[in-house]
């Protein structure tokens, strides 16, 4: 954050010699100017590139500095979890947001909820990019008011200690603007729509790109079946069109995040042409599963054949014309795909995994990183996975290797309630807690994010407030169950009047207007009846190990 002292002499210089602007007072300039830091979505973009590369370093430093993110649908979500964070946290260190591409098909497109299977319009995706960062910068305005107002108040009653408290506060502020990694599913279309698309999203202010491997108009979520992948060539040229588009509007350290579905893929839409033995297009090719081709005389109507080791084979094709990959290539095909993107200009990788198992993970990275020994890895934590049953699984087997009892589990209902609170369970909550931080240590994992976490908190607080107010509880369930609960933690939201910017509307109306400015605010405004004395948000300091020194607060002003 700029010197408020510094921005206001300036002001005053600026304005000594416009004779016409009288009303225009140094010091407001000063805090408007302080409150849009951020001019275009590329300023945001080229700011929080800069954090991303640093955070990156750090990983490679200290393996415990991992990253986080949720998933948003709409810039309000996003911005009531900034908030949250530096509320609980004092800090936005290490902690980014992530715009998932299977919400903006369920949650953002005009024609309703739609798979994920980018039917959606692309020009959704840089529109809640540019969205999220407009409720951003307004979290920091608004905090800035506030800040602003104690030092009118300072100021006024001549309390220089509190004036310059409530300064270097200005001064040290910290920005809820942070890094977003942003899906671009599969790119929409051919390397120039990627190129396209790209430049809008970075221009939005993203400066982290996301994108996988398989077809474009054949593209599927990456935990559901029916997953096509593309040949590496034409991921490479995806690669590259995305890249040009972040050098193109001088974001230089714009990361790009190259996904493969490999793991859960066994189809190919198209066999690329190999020019010379041991290439990317022979090395895909031989992934596939033929059949060996004594003459030509067996070839039928319409069939192709390819000559793979000195032999002629016949790529076997299903009925809709896509090619079958050998059952077993899985692993080995994604190491490939995650060595060639890294070779080819990504940064940074994502598997898609079918369940969250530490040791599938790590043995995946560790070959990635006999090529790239920097490998690093962001993972879905994703709901798709259903956690509770995987982990008791994996507890199950744990406690039947060491020879423990587990006569009275049945493994394949680990699921059900009547296990919770059991010594299986317990023992899979701690594996589920510990999840992040030791596979950040053991898989190489820089960051993990959930895709569509508030897709499902929206989901669960609607039904738990429906059940309640539509029930016999009636106006109780939502007093006792969210508005008291927003007072006990201290939720700003609960002024939503303030929350949606009255104060900051009535502080430039004293600007433009001043005596004359009809306020919103004052005595009579309804939002005083939630002024709650010395509730003071607490920072989390529990312990738990995460990337953020021990849970606890660090660093300063971004």
């Amino acid at each position: 954050m700029a010197n408020y002292n510094t921005s206001v002499c300036e002001a005053s210089d600026l304005l000594k010699n416009k004779s016409t602007w009288g009303s225009i007072k140094p010091e407001y300039v000063a805090r408007m100017q302080l409150q849009n830091k951020f001019k275009t979505g590329l300023d945001v973009a080229k700011y929080t590139a800069k954090i991303m590369r640093q955070d990156m370093a750090e990983y490679d430093a200290d393996t415990t500095t991992y990253t986080q993110s949720l998933g948003c649908w709409h810039g309000f979500v996003a911005q009531q979890k900034m908030i949250s964070i530096k509320k609980n946290f004092g800090s936005t260190n290490k902690r980014y947001l992530y715009l998932s591409g299977w919400m903006i098909a369920a949650m953002r497109s005009e024609f309703g909820p739609l798979p994920d299977q980018s039917m959606h319009e692309k020009t959704a995706v840089p529109a809640l990019i540019e969205e999220i960062y407009t409720f951003l910068r307004q979290a920091d305005a608004r905090e800035l008011t506030k800040l602003f107002k104690q030092l009118d108040k300072a100021i006024k009653e001549n309390d220089k200690v509190g004036e310059a408290n409530i300064t270097q506060l200005i001064n040290n502020f910290e920005t809820h603007i942070v890094p977003i990694i942003a899906d671009i599913d599969a790119g929409f279309g051919n390397e120039e729509a990627t190129y396209l698309l790209a430049k809008k999203m970075i221009e939005a202010g993203a400066c982290c790109v996301q994108m996988e491997n398989q077809v474009s108009d054949a593209k599927q979520c990456g935990h559901q079946a029916g997953k096509v992948t593309v040949p590496h060539e034409d991921f490479l040229a995806k690669i590259n069109a995305v890249r040009y588009a972040f050098l193109e509007l001088g974001v230089e350290d714009g990361v790009i995040l190259a996904r493969t579905d490999s793991l859960g893929a066994g189809l190919t839409q198209k066999i690329p042409v190999s020019k010379t033995p041991g290439d990317l297009a022979s090395k895909y090719n031989g992934f596939l599963e033929t059949s060996p081709l004594a003459s030509l005389d067996d070839l039928k109507e319409g069939d192709m054949f390819i000559k793979q080791d000195g032999k002629l084979c016949k790529p076997n094709r299903l009925p809709n014309g896509l090619y079958k990959f050998r059952e077993g290539t899985n692993f080995d095909r994604v190491v490939l795909d995650c060595v060639t993107s890294l070779q080819n200009g990504a940064d940074l990788l994502w598997i898609e995994t079918p369940i969250p198992h530490l040791e599938t993970i790590a043995s995946l990275v560790n070959a990635i990183r006999n090529e790239v020994p920097s490998a690093k890895l962001v993972y879905n934590n994703s709901p798709s996975f259903n956690w509770t049953l995987s982990f008791r699984q994996q507890a199950y087997d744990e406690m039947k290797s060491k020879g423990q009892d587990v006569s009275s589990y049945d493994r394949d209902s680990l699921m059900e309630e009547e296990y919770d609170g059991t010594p299986v369970s317990t023992l899979a909550d701690d594996k589920i807690r510990a999840f992040q931080f030791e596979s950040s240590q053991k898989a190489g994992i820089f960051h993990h994010l959930i895709t569509l976490p508030t897709y499902h908190t929206a989901s669960l607080s609607t039904d738990t407030l429906a059940k309640g107010y539509f029930g016999p509880e009636g106006m109780l369930a939502y007093v006792r169950d969210v508005q008291r609960k927003e007072i006990r933690v201290g939720l700003d939201c609960v002024k939503h009047q303030d929350m949606a910017g009255t104060y900051i509307g009535d502080a430039h109306k004293e600007y433009f207007s001043g005596e004359a400015a009809l306020l919103a605010g004052g005595k009579d405004n309804t939002m005083n009846q939630f002024e709650v004395k010395s509730k003071k948000a607490k920072l989390m300091n529990n312990g738990v190990r995460n990337g953020h020194s021990n849970g606890a607060a660090i660093g300063g002003a971004r």
